[in-house]
């Protein structure tokens, strides 16, 4: 009887230690746990919260619309031309997005260049309204690209045509400057039926613009785009979304635009910097035959002022965006300076309260002149020929005041003749214009037509250089 009641005992000590363990146990991994998880959601909902707040400071939130509250720079730095640009050519983006890739990929874009644009909408296939999205009631897919595309487009033309000049589609893995998208946008009108983007060309007489890179629609562009589908003129025929936006675009009468920069590289771009910068595409590769335009490998891929890259990751946008707007160079002016955009002075933008003068202007103060100032002085003063600069074209040369070049030499032919034009305080033009003896070749590929260009020459209003 004392072995059963001591063998009961044992188990019974044995069940209650182990209960207790497994309870201490229990306790010990809820606290390690659980309560650190809440610890983490409460901290989430405060981050949230300030990151809410921060938003309402940036953003007027209206309908599914986000509307830019300031146009972002730094503390001290001279954005007024910038600022001006963001004024008078008004960019509304909107970004082709789904519900997977709002915390990966659409957070980052809406933290960076995003910021830039005038407004910004984010096209899902379904409604979110705290992020927000606009919910387009497609589905998700690469086969359904061109459904999202049309029925963004249409959304934009119904709810935000007077709100903007230009409209730009980008995908959330694409990285746009639009500070630089306003200066290709700035010599034309939202008037002109007219897209810009990375241009290729098969299938298309004309081209098209690379989905992946982007494409900018002026306010005329719009609106017959979404005039080809009431007419039936366009067509949802296939889901290749970048070729069937350039077939709509060409029997709607709309132009596929240069976006190049004045030294002929290009401005929009299918893949990231490095790739661009830095891989030997082969000759097999897709991109030799689709590019509209000859293509530069290297350094001269690119131009200093490009407009856009894809494939561009989460972290690769605050990349982009430290690269873009905050790193410097101590020392240097920028080695680029394009023609300023008709009716804007770039002198304006970059002068300031006690500026001192440019070193190459501070003559008679014991340095020696350069080469390009020498050259300059020996040449015998001509008569100021009037250059006849009439309403925005895209062959005119614009002429603008840069600190950088006291004076400019203009030469062309006129009436048969070499004509030489002084002009104080002018642009940027190529070294090779200025200095030739003999008649200036034409640079290939410039927008306008060739028996135009030659017209004007001939007229002596232009020169065949262009922004």
């Amino acid at each position: 009887m004392k072995a059963l009641l001591f063998r009961f005992s044992f188990y019974a000590g044995f069940v209650v230690g182990t209960i207790t363990l497994y309870v201490f146990l229990r306790q010990v991994w809820f606290e390690r746990t659980l309560l650190p998880h809440q610890g983490t959601n409460l901290n989430k909902v405060s981050d949230d919260q300030e990151q809410l707040k921060e938003e309402m400071k940036i953003w007027k939130k209206e309908r599914s619309a986000l509307f830019n509250l300031e146009h972002p720079h730094h503390t001290g730095e001279d954005g007024r031309m910038a600022d001006e640009l963001y004024q008078k050519v008004r960019i509304l983006c909107w970004v082709m997005t789904g519900p997977s890739n709002l915390e990966k990929k659409t957070r980052h874009v809406k933290s960076t260049w995003s910021r830039h644009c005038n407004i910004v909408i984010f096209m899902s296939s379904v409604e979110d309204p705290d992020f927000p999205t606009v919910g387009l009631g497609t589905k998700e897919g690469r086969d359904q690209l061109y459904w999202k595309t049309i029925k963004a487009f249409h959304y934009v033309y119904e709810h935000h045509i007077h709100e903007a000049d230009w409209f730009l589609k980008a995908d959330d893995d694409t990285y746009v400057i639009v500070d630089n998208l306003r200066l290709v946008l700035a010599n034309h009108t939202p008037e002109e039926p007219v897209y810009f983007g990375r241009r290729f060309k098969p299938y298309v007489k004309q081209g098209y613009m690379s989905g992946g890179a982007g494409y900018v629609l002026s306010k005329e562009a719009l609106r017959r785009f979404v005039e080809g589908f009431k007419t039936n003129v366009c067509t949802h025929a296939s889901s290749t979304e970048d070729l069937e936006m350039g077939r709509c675009m060409e029997k709607v009468g709309v132009l596929a635009g240069d976006s190049r920069d004045s030294m002929q590289r290009e401005t929009f771009h299918p893949f990231v910097p490095e790739q661009h910068l830095t891989h030997k595409f082969p000759k097999s590769f897709w991109y030799w035959r689709y590019c509209y335009y000859p293509i530069s490998e290297g350094p001269n891929c690119c131009s200093d002022l490009s407009v856009s890259f894809h494939y561009v990751g989460a972290s690769q946008m605050y990349l982009m965006e430290y690269y873009t707007y905050h790193l410097r160079a101590f020392g240097y002016s920028y080695r680029y300076q394009p023609p300023a955009p008709l009716g804007y002075s770039i002198e304006k933008s970059v002068e300031g309260k006690n500026r001192p003068a440019p070193q190459e202007n501070r003559r008679g103060e014991g340095e020696d002149q350069s080469r390009t100032d020498k050259r300059q002085d020996a040449d015998p003063p001509q008569a100021a020929a009037a250059v006849e600069l009439k309403r925005p074209t895209a062959r005119h040369l614009v002429q603008h005041e840069s600190p950088q070049r006291p004076i400019l030499l203009l030469r062309w032919f006129h009436g048969g003749n070499l004509d030489t034009v002084r002009f104080p305080a002018a642009g940027m033009v190529s070294e090779d214009f200025i200095t030739a003896g003999n008649q200036p070749q034409q640079t290939p590929g410039l927008r306008g037509t060739a028996q135009g260009r030659n017209e004007d020459m001939e007229k002596g209003k232009v020169c065949p250089f262009q922004s």
